[in-house]
């Protein structure tokens, strides 16, 4: 590697531990198979509240499909998962599992907001209509309620300009800003984050960044599967390195980065920092 990771600057989260502090989200055993591919092979994961966790590991190792199972959108075959101490009802076994309660899954994924790689911004609608469009449609919030705070989380983000612009009009960097705005409208419990960054250029990405440096700084709970490794060393309380579907390593970025232990770990940011 070129700079040690583990010289960047750390945040410190301005929560202390409490009982109210409990695991936002809690992955007992997962697993989750497509067919005869096995992509997780018994994680484990726990996001305590305040408290921002990175995943990282190579193509395929089974971090987006972790962060979607986090969510319910993807069914897992075996395994436990909790959302503020409340395990998700299950029917069936095996590949015929799912959630026995949509009222519950609907519930959880209102408070577990998810940013994608590719924005998913609707194209048909103003940027502030797509702030708001869950809050409205979702929690059937008022909608003077729901513009004024739509418009201070665009103001937020540094897009407040661009509120009654459609998503085509705007660059890559902006439009998932307005993403991240709109995940943060629905005033989630926790937020998880899709390789938010991997589809911009280097000067779009530092746009995201900062947001997302920011967010961490207030102590938001978060999920956040990344292949920049600078930004896991500076936001993360917790990294986890995912490799072949279960986890190779895990612990506090200046460890992960600073002293890795395993040699499959070693390799990965050799590869992640060569230039």
């Amino acid at each position: 590697m070129n700079t040690p990771l583990a010289l960047s600057a750390k945040r410190v989260c301005p929560l202390t531990e409490t009982p109210d502090t409990a695991p936002v989200i809690e992955i007992r055993d997962l697993h989750k198979s497509y067919g005869a591919l096995e992509v997780l092979r018994g994680v484990d994961l726990q996001a305590p509240r305040g408290h921002v966790i990175s995943l990282i590991g190579s193509s395929g190792s089974g971090k987006s499909t972790l962060l979607r199972c986090c969510n319910l959108l993807e069914d897992s075959q075996r395994g436990e998962i909790r959302f503020e101490g409340e395990p998700v009802a299950w029917r069936g076994e095996g590949h015929y599992r799912q959630p026995a309660d949509k009222a519950q899954v609907i519930r959880i994924r209102a408070n577990l907001s998810m940013v994608f790689q590719q924005f998913n911004l609707w194209a048909h609608m103003t940027i502030l209509q797509n702030v708001m469009e869950a809050p409205l449609t979702v929690l059937r919030q008022p909608r003077a309620e729901v513009e004024a705070r739509a418009r201070d989380l665009l103001d937020k983000v540094g897009i407040g300009d661009k509120a009654d612009v459609y998503p085509a009009q705007m660059s890559g960097g902006q439009q998932q800003r307005a993403a991240i705005a709109r995940a943060l409208c629905m005033e989630p419990r926790a937020l998880l984050f899709d390789e938010p960054t991997s589809a911009l250029d280097p000067e779009l990405e530092q746009e995201v960044v900062k947001v997302i440096k920011a967010l961490a700084e207030e102590g938001r709970t978060m999920i956040l599967v990344t292949h920049d490794m600078h930004l896991a060393a500076d936001v993360s309380d917790h990294v986890v390195f995912l490799h072949q579907g279960r986890i190779e390593e895990e612990g506090p970025p200046d460890a992960l980065f600073g002293a890795p232990a395993t040699a499959r770990l070693k390799q990965f940011l050799r590869v992640a920092e060569a230039p």
